[in-house]
C-alpha cells in the first residue's frame, strides 16, 4: 500500500519564512529543490531507515544526511557515544584520547594512510590537501576533473569547458579568476586527454584530485585503465594523487574505493561517515607529505573545533560498528535489489534509463545513453527527471532532489522497504507516459 505524501502544508509554510531569513530559505542549496521544483519538505525527526516531516509524513530515506547514516538514523550505539561526550564537554580547543583513538581507527582502515589530520568538514579535507600538496611539491598546478564536486574551495570551484585541457574559468562570483588560474580540468574517465594533459604539464602539477566514484554529477564508476593511468602518471612526474572520499570512504568498502579498486592514492580526503552524521573531515596520506603539516612542517592548518569530542565519539562509535557488523555483503544485496527493481520498472513502462551503481551508492538516469562522464551525465532529460522525483516524493520515497546526485541504501534498509520503493517507481514511472 503506497503512502500519499503530498500534503505538506507545514512544510510549505515554514519555507516561505525561512526565505525571508535565510538566502532560499536553505542554508545549503542542494536542499532546495532547485533542481526539481516544488518545496521541500521540512524534517522533524530520523529514524532507522525513514525520515518524519513536520507533516506527518514518512519518508524512505535514500539521502542518508548524504551518505553518512550507513547505519540509518538514530542507531543506539551511536547515539549513546554522543550523550556521553556531551556529560563531559563539547569543546576544549585541547588534545584528548578521543583525537588518536579515531585516528588509528581511521589509518588501521583506510589501505593508503599513514598520519591523518582531523578538519570539521569536507571542504576543509580538500581545501588542506590542496595545500599540503602544493607545499609538499613547491608546485601550483592542480588537474580536477569536470563534474567532480570537492566543496566550495575557492581554486576547485572551476566550470569544465568542452576543450580537454582547457583551463578553468571561475563557476561562482565572488572567486577570482588569479584563484583557479592554476586547475585545469578534464574530463572524467578520459586516458587521452589525461596524458595529453602530464605531457604538457607534468612538471607543474603538484596534484590530481578527483572522486574515485563521483557522486555529484551522479554515480559515475571510474574504468579501470582510467585510475591506473592516473596512478602511473603522477608516480612518473611526482604528482600527488588524491582521492576524494568524503562519499565513498567507509561508504562502498570499509577501505573506501581505493581498497575496492586496489589503486592507492598519495592522499585521501574524508568527512560524513567519520562523524556518524556530525561536522566532521579529515585529510590523510602517507607520512613524508602529512608531516610537511604545522607544527612539524611549514603548511599551516587550523581549527579550534576540530577533534572536537562529540564529533570524536560519534565517528569511533560508527568505525568501531563497521569493523565489527560487516555491513557491506547486505547492503550490495539490498542494493542490487534496489537497482534491479528501478530497472524493471522503467522497462515495464518504456522509460530509457541507465543505472549506475558502485555498493550501496547509485544513480537512475534519465538516459538510454550509458554515463561515463559529465557529458553523458547531463544527456538525462531534467524535466522528466522532476516528474518522476515527485512522483515517488508524494508516494513517500525521499530520493536526492537531483539528476545529478547519488542515493544512498543504509543497511537497515529491509526488503519491504525495497519493495515499497520499488513500486512507487513503477507509479511514477507510469506517469512519465502520459
Amino acid at each position: 500500500m503506497l503512502t500519499d505524501t503530498s500534503k505538506r502544508t507545514r512544510s510549505e509554510s515554514l519555507f516561505k519564512h525561512a526565505s525571508k531569513l535565510i538566502p532560499g530559505g536553505v542554508n545549503s542549496p542542494a536542499r532546495a529543490f532547485g533542481g526539481v521544483g516544488g518545496t521541500p519538505p521540512f524534517m522533524k525527526r530520523g529514524d532507522g531507515a525513514y525520515l518524519f516531516d513536520v507533516d506527518g509524513n514518512r519518508f524512505i530515506d535514500y539521502i542518508g544526511s548524504w551518505g553518512p547514516h550507513l547505519f540509518g538514523h538514530r542507531h543506539p550505539k551511536i547515539l549513546q557515544a554522543i550523550e556521553y561526550a556531551l556529560t563531559i564537554g563539547t569543546s576544549f580547543g585541547a588534545p584528548t584520547e578521543a583525537e588518536a583513538e579515531l585516528a588509528q581507527l581511521v589509518i588501521e582502515m583506510v589501505p593508503s594512510i599513514e598520519m591523518v589530520r582531523m578538519v570539521n568538514s569536507g571542504t576543509e579535507a580538500t581545501m588542506s590537501a590542496i595545500r599540503v600538496a602544493r607545499g609538499f611539491t613547491g608546485r601550483n598546478g592542480i588537474v580536477k576533473f569536470a563534474g567532480c564536486y570537492h566543496g566550495h574551495v575557492d581554486s576547485l570551484l572551476v566550470a569544465a569547458g568542452s576543450a580537454a585541457l582547457t583551463l578553468g574559468c571561475p563557476s561562482s562570483p565572488g572567486v577570482p579568476a588569479g584563484a583557479t588560474a592554476d586547475t585545469l580540468v578534464l574530463p572524467y574517465n578520459d586516458c587521452e586527454s589525461l596524458l595529453a594533459a602530464f605531457q604538457k604539464n607534468g612538471d607543474q602539477l603538484a596534484a590530481v584530485i578527483l572522486e574515485p566514484v563521483v557522486g555529484n554529477m551522479g554515480c559515475v564508476i571510474p574504468t579501470p585503465e582510467f585510475l591506473a593511468l592516473l596512478r602511473a602518471l603522477c608516480t612518473q612526474h611526482g604528482t600527488v594523487l588524491i582521492f576524494d572520499e568524503v562519499m565513498t570512504g567507509f561508504r562502498v568498502a570499509s577501505g573506501g574505493a581505493q581498497q575496492l579498486f586496489g589503486v592507492l592514492p598519495d592522499m585521501t580526503t574524508l568527512g560524513k561517515i567519520i562523524g556518524a552524521g556530525m561536522p566532521v573531515g579529515a585529510y590523510g596520506g602517507r607520512a613524508e607529505i602529512m608531516n610537511c603539516v604545522s607544527p612539524v612542517g611549514k603548511v599551516y592548518q587550523a581549527g579550534t573545533l576540530s577533534g572536537n569530542p562529540v564529533a570524536m565519539a560519534a565517528g569511533i562509535a560508527m568505525l568501531n560498528l563497521i569493523r565489527d557488523e560487516n555491513p557491506y555483503p547486505k547492503l550490495e544485496t539490498t542494493s542490487a535489489m534496489l537497482a534491479d527493481g528501478f530497472q524493471s520498472a522503467a522497462a515495464d513502462n518504456g522509460v530509457p534509463v541507465t543505472i549506475n551503481r558502485v555498493g550501496s551508492m547509485l544513480t537512475v538516469f534519465l538516459t538510454s545513453n550509458g554515463v561515463r562522464d559529465l557529458s553523458s551525465a547531463t544527456s538525462s532529460d531534467t524535466a522528466l527527471f522532476s516528474k518522476w522525483f515527485h512522483g515517488l516524493l508524494n508516494r513517500g520515497v525521499y530520493l536526492p532532489c537531483s539528476q545529478f546526485e547519488a542515493m544512498f541504501v543504509s543497511a537497515v534498509h529491509t526488503s519491504e522497504d525495497i519493495e515499497q520503493t520499488i513500486l512507487a517507481a513503477q507509479a511514477a514511472f507510469a506517469t512519465l507516459k502520459s
